[in-house]
């Protein structure tokens, strides 16, 4: 094992960082917690990484790989193990990352692995991710920054920062309007009556053509000023097979997928339920306490939560698994959530490949029982959900890993942009409310373009 150049570099906000590979083609930019103070003392919002100029390239996208931008035999996990294992192994740095693999994987990835057969033609890459010897990391809470890796790459100043435009005007069109949506809300309710699942994840896209000029950083910069999150990311590589395809993802995700220390800890924290916040902090904590006791959005939090004991049980010592969190109410930007967290210990020669092989799609944003959930919505729904859905993750030099689950997001690929949005659907779900509370989530993804 050696020794990894780490080098502490005056403090620049990451944001401001992100400046200097604006016209960069890959590019990824893990971007805890948006704005500074969304979520006080909270470990989640205190990292950002951004990763530059990566040593090797992955795109997958159905039945072809393509990496470092030549066709490649064999499957996309089997090329992430071996980029991995190509990565130079360091002794403990201090930092959370300092090198490693960044990547996407899409919701169809997942579906692949679930053995699910989609009616609808995504465009969006199954897995897109590169390795990046180079990470700047920023510590927001103690406002000190490091370079970490080979290069002596230098960070611009914080006068040389990029003032995001006010608006950006796009005209989405959602491929269910609002009696499409609710008749579909009633069809899954249906299902779970008759006993042919117990819950199922519910979602829309909002669609629209991409401008000529449209600058995906500009954009981002609009969606973390609006949503500040502690899984925000910003991704970018290409479209497909065609390195002239561009591909990007703005994410401003509030919900940890999986993450994985070095000594084998599993944790996830699946989020169900939801409410906004108040006007005040009474109403608040009033809105609070109805969502803390909704029959309906416990029973969806609850179900959820043991699809993922099963799915990570799946991969972990017997016994090892709990529930150290359950239906807890956590503040968020615009909403309130209900989050639970499982954990439990990876198995002896397992890593973080295996983990996520066994867990994708999250279970949050599918159902129960899991592959007859997804065949129901696949069958529901009326587009490709493309990365939404899916998973950001990154797996560090050390086996470490995080990730996210794609939700609050803006996805770029080649001309069109998409923006998904749902919820999960019990036997209890009032269509209406469904409706109303899908919106409510994708209000402030649809206001940075004016909407």
């Amino acid at each position: 094992m050696r020794s990894l150049s780490v080098t502490e570099l005056p403090w620049v906000d990451p944001w401001t960082a992100l400046q200097a590979w604006k016209a960069a083609p890959w590019v990824a930019f893990l971007d805890s917690g948006g704005t500074p103070g969304a979520i006080p003392g909270d470990e989640r919002a205190r990292w950002s990484f951004l990763c530059v100029e990566p040593t090797e390239t992955l795109v997958s996208f159905q039945d072809r790989v393509v990496r470092n931008g030549r066709s490649v035999a064999g499957d996309a996990w089997s090329h992430l193990q071996d980029m991995h294992a190509r990565l130079q192994s360091a002794e403990n740095t201090g930092l959370p990352f300092s090198g490693g693999l960044v990547g996407l994987a899409s919701y169809a990835a997942g579906m692949a692995l679930e053995g699910v057969v989609s009616c609808h033609q995504a465009e969006t890459p199954d897995i897109l991710a590169a390795s990046y010897d180079t990470v700047f990391a920023f510590d927001r809470l103690k406002r000190r920054c490091f370079r970490a890796g080979k290069s002596a790459l230098s960070l611009p100043s914080d006068e040389d920062v990029l003032t995001p435009p006010g608006s950006i005007r796009v005209n989405f069109q959602p491929d269910m309007d609002r009696e499409q949506w609710i008749s579909a809300v009633r069809e899954v309710v249906r299902l779970i009556g008759e006993g042919d699942i117990f819950q199922a994840n519910l979602t829309l896209r909002w669609q629209a053509g991409a401008p000529s000029n449209f600058d995906d950083l500009a954009v981002y910069g609009l969606l973390r000023q609006g949503s500040p999150a502690p899984f925000g990311a910003f991704l970018r590589g290409c479209a497909g097979l065609d390195a002239d395809r561009p591909f990007s993802l703005l994410s401003a995700s509030v919900e940890r997928f999986l993450s994985l220390s070095p000594e084998g800890v599993v944790e996830t924290r699946p989020i169900k339920g939801t409410a906004p916040l108040g006007q005040d902090a009474t109403e608040t904590r009033r809105l609070a306490e109805q969502l803390r006791q909704d029959e309906k959005e416990n029973a969806e939090n609850l179900m959820i939560t043991d699809l993922m004991r099963n799915d990570i049980g799946r991969v972990c010592d017997i016994g090892s698994v709990s529930v150290p969190q359950l239906c807890e109410v956590e503040p968020f930007a615009h909403v309130q959530h209900l989050v639970s967290c499982v954990r439990g210990r990876l198995k002896s020669g397992l890593d973080a490949f295996d983990l996520l092989r066994a867990t994708l799609p999250p279970g949050s944003v599918t159902g129960a029982p899991k592959k007859r959930a997804m065949e129901i919505i696949d069958q529901i729904e009326r587009s490709a959900r493309g990365a939404y859905c899916g998973s950001v993750f990154r797996i560090g030099r050390d086996g470490a890993m995080d990730s996210s689950v794609v939700i609050r997001s803006v996805e770029r690929c080649d001309d069109r942009l998409r923006i998904g949005v749902g919820g999960g659907i019990t036997w209890l779900s009032d269509p209406a409310r469904e409706y109303d509370e899908m919106r409510l989530k994708g209000a402030a993804l649809l206001r940075v373009f004016g909407e």
